[in-house]
């Protein structure tokens, strides 16, 4: 028994077919082109379309995915099982390759970009194969002079039609007149009814007895292949090349002839993203500085890369991922244009905001502390200088106030008991706590008292925070700072005005303390010691910029 198919119609009245399908797409009002005139009005036949029984799916001024997404519904829903209208109006361009209809976002569209800004013509028809004897494709342009790139020029170029698909091409205002007062006309063939419209041209499947509506009764009249209607909804598929059209192809053929290649096409488009934004990020040919000072800018905003070693690894690329998907990026965890330029304004702008905030707590600090000299130590003498000094060891005035301390620890040993003197220097030859604590013990009324419970608070403090300053010390170690690198903290420090000795490279207590100071003022561990957090906000003006 023969399979056969490819009917002939009966002008007769009956129910509309099940499964007839229509797409719709008025693209009138372009972002970077001229406007259709009247493509919009093809909508007006939406009304009729639905009340003869069809499936509309319909957009206005649609983007590229819109486009695309729209295209794909229809090839989903159009399985041989009924008729099958697809009208485009819109910014058509053509190459010797074919023709493309865009979405209303399209710029500069070549011939190497122009399968993603838009839908090539062939995979309309292709949709409307699905159905062949029951399909009219209908195209409607406008000449206009619009430029496009390499390979493409402007206007459409009518696909050679499919076996059972009318092809219906001119300008839109006509085809959407066409359309409503035209193909929609019961009883008349599409060969009867586009005479009517003298604009426009015909070809492919025009048999001049055959009514496209008014329904009609199958008729053999000749032999297909009793895959077709998979294939052709495979070929509309492949045209279209979304995971969209290739889901919809699994939906309605889980087990079909192409289900292997459509699910590996699926997966190829998923993985193309990360794969775009790899081959992204190689184009850019970053140095190891220019990773580096991502990573740093990356630091300053709280995103932790886990090193700055101008190398991406896990840390890098989390932290990457985390800023583009808090910034409404891809999160693809690859740098791209974009987010270097985001990244870096927000640096900039954290950078100010970081300085401004330290130099107002500075100031107030600096406020405090003069304040306190002034009660204390400004006043000159003993009592003054070190209540001064045990509260601010790094102050502003801790230079002066040790110096002005010296006569009276000079006068002092000079009154001293020779055994007096001679406990005070053992004890700190020695400079342990219990050293101290001997010196006290032996001379309770000593000249060296008050120095000795200060150097015993200052050992014991010491003991108890060694674990933390060693780890601190390490983690300075690990940085693996150069010598240029050491002389541009201590000339930042130097432009804060924080006395941190000569700009050598070398961190002697003078650096320590100023070091401490700059830690103080802005609310970070207070060790004397850097990490990767205080030289990257230290350096934000330095080496960032």
């Amino acid at each position: 028994m023969r399979t056969l198919g490819l009917a002939a119609f009966v002008a007769m009245a009956s129910p509309a077919w099940a499964g007839d399908v229509a797409l719709l797409i008025a693209n009138e009002t372009y972002d970077n082109a001229p406007d259709i005139r009247a493509a919009s009005d093809m909508l007006d036949a939406v009304p009729a379309l639905q009340a003869a029984g069809f499936d509309v799916i319909q957009g206005e001024d649609v983007t590229i995915a819109e486009l695309q997404s729209l295209v794909g519904q229809a090839q989903a829903k159009a399985d041989g099982s009924g008729r099958v209208i697809i009208a485009v109006s819109g910014l058509f361009a053509s190459s010797a390759q074919g023709s493309w209809i865009f979405g209303t976002d399209a710029n500069a569209p070549t011939l190497l970009n122009a399968g993603g800004q838009g839908v090539p013509t062939s995979a309309l028809m292709t949709v409307a194969s699905a159905s062949p004897g029951q399909s009219v494709l209908l195209l409607g342009s406008q000449e206009q002079d619009t430029s496009f790139g390499f390979g493409l020029t402007a206007g459409l170029s009518v696909p050679t039609a499919s076996q059972g698909v009318a092809v219906v091409s001119g300008p839109a205002e006509t085809i959407a007149s066409y359309l409503s007062n035209g193909l929609l006309r019961e009883g008349e063939s599409v060969a009867v009814s586009a005479e009517a419209f003298p604009e426009l041209t015909a070809s492919g499947f025009l048999a001049p007895l055959i009514p496209f509506m008014g329904g009609a009764e199958a008729v053999v009249v000749a032999e297909v292949d009793p895959n077709a209607a998979e294939k052709a909804f495979w070929d509309a598929a492949k045209s279209i090349n979304t995971e969209f059209a290739f889901q919809g192809y699994l939906n309605k053929y889980p087990e079909g002839l192409f289900a292997d290649v459509a699910q590996t096409r699926i997966d190829r488009i998923k993985a193309a993203p990360a794969e775009r934004a790899k081959a992204l990020e190689e184009a850019l040919a970053l140095s190891r500085d220019a990773r580096r000072e991502i990573q740093r800018s990356l630091t300053l905003l709280d995103y932790d890369p886990k090193g700055i070693d101008g190398i991406f690894g896990k840390g890098s690329r989390a932290a990457i991922t985390k800023f583009q998907t808090v910034n409404g990026l891809d999160a693809t965890g690859f740098v791209t244009r974009p987010f270097m330029n985001r990244l870096g304004a927000q640096a900039e702008r954290r950078s100010a905001e970081l300085e401004a905030e330290a130099e107002r707590r500075r100031i107030e600090l600096e406020r405090q502390d003069r304040a306190y000299w002034k009660a204390t130590g400004a006043l000159g003498d003993e009592v003054g200088l070190r209540s001064y000094l045990e509260r601010y060891p790094d102050g502003v005035f801790a230079e002066i106030a040790t110096v002005r301390l010296a006569p009276f620890e000079a006068a002092r040993r000079a009154a001293a008991a020779e055994q007096d003197r001679a406990d005070w220097d053992a004890a700190r030859s020695v400079n342990t706590s219990a050293a101290y604590q001997g010196y006290l013990q032996s001379n309770p009324e000593g000249a060296f008292v008050a120095q000795a419970n200060a150097r015993v608070a200052e050992i014991e403090f010491e003991t108890k925070n060694a674990a933390a300053l060693e780890a601190a010390k390490r983690n300075e170690e690990r940085l693996g700072m150069s010598q240029g690198t050491k002389q541009l903290v201590e000339d930042r420090l130097m432009r804060l005005g924080l006395k941190p000795g000569k700009v050598d490279g070398v961190f002697d207590d003078r650096t320590r303390r100023s070091i401490r100071r700059y830690q103080d003022a802005r609310k970070l561990q207070k060790t004397g010691y850097l990490n990767q957090r205080t030289v990257v906000r230290l350096l934000a003006d330095s080496v960032l910029r």
